[in-house]
């Protein structure tokens, strides 16, 4: 009865097309699924019987009744799959079908079916179990089948389905999403299902060849694959990390037949979608390679190409070019091919087996970037490059002829000689910005020279019309000619004809008298004049085109050889426009008037060099003769202005520092700092946006934009509200009256006598110009408000400075804050406004100098940062007392600040000097800015329970990470920043429950985490005392400072009276040993009397101590003309200091970073810069002492481990500037043998040691010396002896196979320089010199053990020293009681 009931309800208006039941039929089912699951809970039905009598009648069952059972927990759907044999077909085609569906309220109850049945067939079918069950198994197999089954039928679809993609597919296709499908499996079956679902589509008609995907590989990058295929890899790779994905990746590549259009695709949607799976692609890639070399495997080195390719293809912000990929793995002799011949046999065959296949960009990289190969196989290499070259031939791409700036890894090429001009104004370009010929020029002259003949220099040898003074071009002809690589003849006839081409210009231009052209162009435009009236379009025409023809004469095309001429015809056009535009609006508006002016500005837009001379011209006037200007020629010049915007696409750009487009030329040149610039600026703005509005209306809608130039427009926007307080009422962004008349024009009006403030109230009323502000590029953010406020001149405003505030107040809290973020506003968040104004500020901090040497008159009347800063200030007590009011979870204005100084530094990368002073300067502004503000917002009064406590994290990490860097002395901050962050602490302290225990607190953790600022407090402690105490004693009635504070006065007393020689007092017990030494530091500092009682004082007090008077010695090294007397003293003391400390290795620590231990906090003193120096400073340190003194210092514990590093660094920085990691790069080597023996110690007497030096190629094979053979002798070399003397060992080799010595120079000879390595300075790199260190006895076994190290050459000068000192002892690895010789 359950199944007929339920076979009737299914039956009821079921309708195939709709394919879900109804909702009438969908409530029928619920109420009998109900009753039947009541029968099934007492016993009356039995679940398998139901299914049976359901399929009874073979009926294909349907998916939502299945779905319904297996919700009602009646029949469970991988029972019913696990009992019917049939299940795969009809379920797949149910779910396919259902998939194709589209019911009008069904998405809903089609997603929830899709998830469920996907739910159950992926837990039944990728879940393990130990041993699973016949049955299991079965059902396993058939879950698996069907998602296959749909799966393959989502690729074919793909493959069939143009865009857009099928709606069927994308249904299914989120069934892949890890929430969905999901729900009913675990996190360890869902990854098997999508490993198993992404093999497949890799491996899915692996129809396509190596060579189809080499030819094809272009057309499927990520843009151009299927957005159904993409979606689908990025659903599959959404619960893997890229390592995974790249290491299956590889392993399908390996062990299946795969479809390359997939896997290609496959890589580039990971690229494109994980910024970080470049790097572990170029892993995937170096594992290939390796692979494909050690076995010759050519799938492993097929694949690598493929790859790498294809990442390619997406762009080099995805991944690096072919090109720079190819050099980088073959391009060098540590490549894999470059271990045998074999290998570069292997390489090159390769690659000739795929020219037939490749895309002629890849060849040419081949050939233009070939792999190394040594110089007895280059033949091999040439067989491979005529290959390449015939076939590129073949395509018609000969390597000849490209390019020297061309994208070799790119698609497309310009026609040859348009490369070459391309070329030629590329590298006049670099050479006009860098001054130097660039490199790929003089390499084209070597190894591409019948390009750079035939091409290169034709095109820039093209004979014109020299310049008086010298331009780029020439200057880089010139420059070419000085390295010998233009031909003399070529030259000589370059010169023979520009001056053949100077006489052909003079004799056309003298053809008149001097004045005909001018004059003729005169009457020309006088003629115009006249003809606006009642002329017609082809009389405009007619007469246009002989003024054309006139200016063709006097502006040929070449460049200016009469400025004085040519300056009067661009006035003479000037006014005669200006004539036109006043006599045409008498008659009519704009809108109503011919094309004359569109069509005269098109004559002039022809004309490149017309059309400079005449943006240049409108520069000066708007910029420096604006007060020459009257109402007459406003009116003109803008409409000039717009009709020169309207037709800039169609005429070139105009070169100002660069090319720009002529609106912007023109909006640039209207400054805005004083009151007169000002009303100018306003006056020619209303007219041109009047005239433009007016114009616009007889163009059609899409072109009025054309004729309104936004740079105008915005500054309407800035100047109207500000001169006219009563528009501020209605901001322009709310809108107008409707159906209001465009005004009348500004130039009618003009004549009638109206004000500029009249004209402008009734353009900023218009509707059209209210409408404007709705596009973006009409929008006045508020960053551009406050450059233009910033660059006014206070003393010489249109406003008083009351109403300078109210303005800039109303502007800042009722125009820009409630304004959404996408206008230019803040959204109502004070963060963002604040973010605004310190950006604001610190950039007129940074250009306040270089706008103070420009322009004498900003340094006199001043600028209005001093306003903006008040509105700063404002703005950050607001938002102080609102945190404090509703102590919100949202950054405070300490994050702000702090965050600020981090972006703003950030922004220094890359690391060099050039960032090290856009730091520094950055610095310097941020903390003039923060001294202006009040010094409670640096610290962050975290709410804890009920009360209060400070959290001074924030501020500990700007220190450490910023100021440090920024310092100036090094290792100090200044006075009032150090004030500053103190009175900050205090202030905040007092909001806190228990303020004296807060400070405390904080200061304990400053201490610890923050070693600058503790030494900085210390410093200035004698001043800033009376400060902090009359503060606190302010803030908490009338207590003494915190302990922690009060500590610096106690250690400042102590070293006070330490300094004056009383009796030694005890130092405070609670003091740190960084506090006590910065205390001593600052009271001996310039003290002649320092260094008294350095016996007594603690051992990390006084290598602290040393550590701050060697930055004081280094920092007068660095300006040995500042603090001479203070640099001697500091010098003094670091003697004395070094002398208590020689005996103890603590003090080497603070040459060597990476073994401080308890001195590690000097590291968050000085900069990294500074730190770099200390290499210098070590050794600058040690000269200055005594013979005896370094004698004991190079016995101390540790100090060859400190003073061979140090000496690298010294030399690195001697050679390169910095101490930054070694370069790759061959340099000599010392190869030093050991034999371990039982010898004597050095220092002994009667030593004798036979040193054998010589040159050798690093390639010739070791000899391991025999027992009792001259190690010298067998191999040929030339002999050293050891001769004990006084003096440093100075290295004399003798003739080959003879003798030489080691000894002390005599004393008439000059010796050599400290510090100096003992190498032949012209001793190639690739040569390296060899030590031999013989002992004797030899072992009993007589057998020497040889060792072989390689250590750069500089190691020498110190090994020397120290084997003659007689104090190098290393013991044997191989016995306890043996000693090493070295």
């Amino acid at each position: 009865m359950v199944v007929e009931r339920l076979k009737e309800i299914v039956g009821e208006g079921e309708d195939e097309a709709r394919g879900l039941l109804t909702s009438s039929q969908r409530v029928q089912l619920c109420v009998l699924l109900e009753s039947s699951r009541e029968l099934l809970s007492q016993g009356a039905l039995c679940p398998k019987l139901l299914w049976q009598e359901y399929r009874r009648d073979q009926r294909v069952p349907d998916l939502e009744v299945v779905c319904h059972l297996h919700f009602y927990n009646i029949l469970t759907l991988r029972h019913i799959i696990e009992s019917d044999e049939d299940a795969r077909p009809w379920l797949v085609s149910q779910l396919k079908a259902l998939c194709g569906w589209t019911p009008a309220r069904g998405g809903e109850e089609t997603k929830k079916m899709l998830s469920t049945v996907v739910g159950v067939l992926v837990g039944s079918g990728f879940e393990l179990s130990p041993r699973p069950a016949a049955a299991d198994r079965k059902a396993q197999l058939l879950c698996c089948s069907a998602l296959d089954d749909l799966l393959f039928w989502l690729l074919d679809t793909v493959e069939r389905s143009p865009m857009p993609p099928c709606a069927a597919a994308e249904l299914w296709l989120e069934v892949f999403d890890a929430s969905l499908c999901g729900v009913s499996a675990s996190g360890e079956t869902l990854q098997r299902f999508f490993t198993h679902s992404l093999t497949q589509t890799l491996t899915y008609k692996p129809q396509l060849t190596v060579s189809d995907a080499v030819a094809l590989q272009n057309e499927w990058t990520f843009a151009k694959s299927n957005a159904l295929l993409t979606s689908l890899f990025r659903k599959l790779a959404v619960v893997f990390g890229v390592e995974q994905l790249l290491r299956h990746l590889r392993q399908v590549l390996e062990t299946r037949e795969v479809n390359w259009k997939h896997v290609l695709c496959f890589l580039s949607t990971l690229l494109v979608c994980n910024p970080g799976a470049q790097l572990r692609l170029r892993e995937l890639l170096s594992g290939l390679l390796s692979s494909a070399f050690e076995g010759y495997d050519l799938e492993s080195m097929i694949t690598a190409f493929l790859l790498a390719r294809q990442g390619a293809l997406e762009g080099p912000a995805v991944f690096p070019s072919y090109g720079s990929w190819f050099k980088m793995s073959f391009g060098g002799g540590g490549g894999p091919h470059a271990a045998s011949k074999k290998s570069l046999v292997f390489l090159l065959k390769f690659l000739s087996d795929l020219v037939p296949f490749e895309p002629p960009q890849y060849l040419k990289v081949h050939i233009l970037q070939s792999p190394y190969v040594p110089v007895k196989h280059r033949s091999l290499l040439m067989e491979y490059v005529s290959l390449a070259k015939t076939r590129l031939a073949d395509l018609k791409e000969p390597v000849e002829d490209m390019g020297l700036y061309e994208d070799v890894s790119g698609e497309g090429a310009a026609s040859l000689q348009g490369q070459a001009v391309q070329d030629v104004e590329k590298a006049v370009s670099l050479f006009e910005s860098t001054g130097r010929i660039s490199a790929t020029v003089m390499e084209a002259s070597i190894f591409r020279r019948p390009y750079f003949l035939t091409r290169f220099l034709p095109a820039l040898l093209r004979p014109r019309t020299l310049p008086v003074q010298a331009d780029a071009r020439t200057s880089f002809i010139e420059a070419l000619r000085k390295a010998d690589k233009v031909p003399a003849a070529q030259y000589s006839q370059y010169v023979e004809s520009c001056q053949k081409r100077r006489h052909e210009d003079a004799g056309a231009a003298c053809s008149d008298t001097d004045d005909e052209p001018v004059e003729a162009l005169s009457v020309q435009l006088q003629e115009l004049t006249q003809l606006l009236d009642e002329a017609s379009e082809g009389e405009l025409s007619a007469r246009l085109s002989r003024i054309a023809h006139a200016l063709s004469a006097v502006f040929p095309g070449g460049p200016v050889e009469l400025p004085g001429r040519r300056a009067t015809v661009v006035d003479v056009i000037l006014r005669s426009f200006c004539q036109c535009v006043i006599n045409a609006s008498r008659a009519k508006p704009p809108n109503k008037q011919s094309s004359w002016a569109s069509m005269f500005v098109g004559t002039l837009l022809g004309n490149a060099e017309l059309l400079s001379a005449l943006v240049h011209r409108l520069r000066d006037l708007f910029r420096n003769q604006a007060s020459s200007l009257g109402a007459a020629h406003q009116l003109g010049l803008a409409a000039l202005a717009v009709h020169l915007h309207a037709g800039a696409p169609r005429g070139p750009p105009v070169r100002l520092l660069g090319p720009v487009r002529v609106d912007e030329a023109l909006s640039s040149a209207l400054a805005c700092g004083t009151r007169a610039g000002m009303l100018f600026c306003v006056r020619l703005c209303v007219a041109a946006l009047s005239y433009g509005i007016c114009r616009g209306d007889a163009v059609p809608p899409e072109q009025r934009q054309d004729y309104v130039l936004s740079g105008f427009y915005k500054k309407l926007l800035y100047l109207i509200p500000r001169l006219s307080p009563e528009t501020r009422a209605s901001p322009v962004a709310a809108g107008g009256p409707r159906g209001q008349e465009p005004p009348p024009g500004p130039w009618l009006g003009a004549a009638a006598g109206a004000t500029w403030r009249e004209a402008a109230g009734s353009l900023w009323r218009h509707p059209a110009f209210r409408q404007l502000q709705r596009e973006p590029q009409y929008q006045l953010p508020l960053s551009e408000w406050l450059a233009a406020e910033l660059s006014v001149q206070r003393g010489d405003d249109a406003l008083s400075d009351p109403e300078r505030q109210e303005y800039q107040q109303w502007a800042c809290w009722e125009l820009y804050l409630p304004r959404p973020e996408e206008q230019g506003g803040c959204g109502g968040d004070t963060r963002i406004l604040c973010s605004h104004l310190l950006r604001a500020v610190m950039d007129q901090q940074l250009s306040s100098r270089s706008v103070e040497t420009q322009d004498v008159r900003v340094s006199v009347t001043g600028t209005c940062l001093p306003d903006i800063l008040s509105r700063l200030q404002e703005l950050v007590y607001e938002m102080q007392v609102t945190d404090l009011r509703h102590g919100t979870g949202r950054p405070g204005v300490c994050d702000l600040l702090l965050e600020s100084a981090s972006r703003r530094c950030a922004s220094s990368a890359p690391a060099g000097v050039s960032a090290e002073l856009g730091l520094q300067r950055a610095l310097d502004a941020w903390n003039r800015v923060v001294l202006a503000l009040p010094a409670a917002l640096l610290v962050k009064v975290k709410p804890d329970g009920g009360g209060a406590t400070l959290e001074v994290d924030a501020l500990v990490e700007h220190v450490n990470r910023l100021q440090r860097r920024a310092c100036s002395p090094v290792g100090l901050l200044s006075c009032h920043l150090t004030s500053h962050f103190l009175r900050g602490l205090l202030c905040a302290g007092a909001r806190c429950g228990r303020p004296g225990e807060e400070v405390n607190n904080a200061w304990s953790q400053i201490s610890v985490c923050c070693p600058l600022l503790l030494v900085s407090a210390a410093h200035w402690w004698e001043r800033l005392s009376p400060v902090l105490s009359s503060l606190w004693r302010r803030l908490c009635d009338g207590e003494l400072l915190p302990a922690q504070l009060q500590l610096l006065e106690d250690c400042r007393t102590w070293a006070c009276r330490l300094e004056k020689g009383q009796l030694l007092p005890a130092a405070p017990a609670a003091a740190a040993a960084l506090l006590l030494a910065a205390s001593l530091h600052r009271a001996w500092r310039g003290s002649v009397s320092g260094g008294r009682g350095l016996s007594e004082l603690h051992r990390q007090v006084l290598v602290f101590l040393l550590f701050l008077c060697v930055k004081d010695h280094l920092s007068s090294l660095l300006d040995p003309q500042e603090e001479t007397p203070r640099g001697a003293a500091s010098a003094a003391l670091c003697s004395d200091l070094l002398l208590a400390l020689v005996d103890c290795a603590d003090w080497l620590l603070l040459f060597h970073p990476s073994e401080r231990g308890v001195y590690q906090p000097i590291a968050a003193v000085m900069s990294d810069q500074f730190a770099r120096l200390m290499p210098w400073a070590f050794y600058s340190l040690l000269l200055r002492q005594s013979a005896e003194l370094r004698r004991r210092a190079a016995r101390s514990p540790g100090f060859l481990r400190t003073a061979v590093p140090c000496y690298a660094g010294l030399l690195r920085l001697f050679l390169e500037g910095g101490v930054a990691e070694p370069p790759q790069v061959s340099e000599p080597r010392l190869f030093i043998f050991y034999f371990f023996g039982a010898g004597r110690r050095w220092g002994e007497k009667n030593a004798e040691f036979v040193f054998s030096g010589g040159a050798f190629r690093d390639s010739e094979p070791r000899q391991t010396v025999s027992p009792g053979s001259d190690p010298a002798d067998a191999a040929g070399r030339r002999v050293l002896q050891w001769t004990q003397g006084a003096g440093v060992p100075v290295l004399r080799p003798g003739p080959r196979g003879g003798s030489g010595s080691l000894h002390a120079p005599p004393a008439r000879e000059p010796q050599p320089r400290d510090g100096l390595p003992l190498t032949d300075a012209k001793t190639p790199d690739l040569l390296t010199c060899t030590l031999v260190v013989l002992t004797r006895p030899p072992p009993r076994n007589g057998t020497k053990y040889c060792f072989v190290k390689r250590i750069p050459t500089f190691y020498l000068y110190v090994f020397f020293y120290i084997m003659h000192t007689g104090h190098m002892n290393i013991r044997s690895p191989f016995s306890a009681n043996s000693n090493v010789t070295q």
